[in-house]
């Protein structure tokens, strides 16, 4: 399974959205294009296979695999970029702003059940980061 998640960048953040075939399944807010600096900077487009982990914290979640020049880039729950992301992924059921957004928890169940489900049955599961539009900074 491939998911597609088309970014749209702004100074304060990041916005997306991420789609199964066309099917739009959430938004996402990261953190704003910083040249892939850790903790403050979105991570680079390209494609990603995405794994269950565990943590105490945030029980099961995914991680984004081989991300370059990066480590621990999850997928899970905020609802501000800027106060509450060092480089992961928030879903988030609707933008309020640059890298904010609104039931974060309630979208990222809705991913997590959808690609925790592909996983029960075998299936590897990859996220593909694209440009809403093309950029000259990246």
């Amino acid at each position: 399974m491939e998911l597609i998640l088309k970014r749209t960048y702004f100074q304060d953040g990041t916005n997306g959205e991420i789609f199964l075939d066309q099917e739009k399944i959430c938004c996402t807010i990261e953190l704003p294009w910083r040249n892939n600096e850790k903790r403050i900077s979105c991570i680079p487009e390209g494609r990603y296979q995405l794994k269950k982990r565990y943590s105490q914290k945030l029980k099961f979640h995914i991680l984004l695999n081989d991300v370059t020049e990066r480590d621990l880039i999850l997928i899970h729950p905020a609802n501000e970029a800027l106060k509450e992301l060092k480089g992961c992924i928030a879903p988030v059921l609707q933008h309020t702003s640059a890298g904010k957004g609104i039931n974060s928890r309630f979208a990222n169940e809705r991913l997590k059940k959808l690609v925790f489900d592909a996983f029960a049955k075998g299936e590897e599961v990859f996220l593909k980061i694209v440009p809403l539009a093309p950029l000259s900074h990246q």
